[in-house]
């Protein structure tokens, strides 16, 4: 995730993720510590880009498929059980909630981030080998239905 310093200069780091069910407004979430750089970067400028690879495990020399998603995030406190809830679908991210302890949820949070309508894409559905002949052509974007954004969006 990358958020913006005071300065405007972008700072990044990885996340664990996990993203909202199709029955509610797309996001997606992560859980941090109040203290960490990322979350006082999005109490000064919500504004966030988001990058997630896919890369390809059996042709090592090929270029990761890619999402970027760009958007708002906000903060959802740890003891929300909706959101507790989407945090659950993958084992590693169940594990991180049960290790939560009491005196630790204060200054721990969630990280819901609303995306823009626009999702950018890059190789996700291309054959590699006809990318080769022209990689430019591997770009493209998606546009996520209105029923599914934030109206802050």
């Amino acid at each position: 995730m990358t958020t913006l310093n005071k300065d405007g200069t972008p700072h990044t780091t990885g996340i664990l993720y996990e993203v909202s069910p199709p029955s509610s407004k797309f996001a997606l979430y992560c859980l941090t510590s109040k203290k960490y750089k990322k979350a006082r970067n999005i109490e000064q400028n919500p504004n966030i880009s988001l990058l997630i690879p896919f890369p390809h495990f059996y042709i090592r020399f090929a270029p990761s498929s890619t999402v970027t998603i760009q958007g708002k995030a906000d903060f959802i406190p740890t003891n929300d059980m909706e959101t507790q809830n989407v945090f659950r679908k993958k084992r590693i991210l169940r594990l991180i909630i049960s290790e939560i302890k009491q005196r630790e949820q204060e200054s721990l949070t969630f990280i819901r981030i609303k995306p823009q309508n626009k999702v950018l894409c890059y190789g996700l559905g291309f054959n590699i080998f006809k990318l080769r002949k022209g990689h430019a052509q591997g770009g493209y974007s998606v546009i996520i239905p209105q029923d599914r954004l934030f109206k802050d969006n």
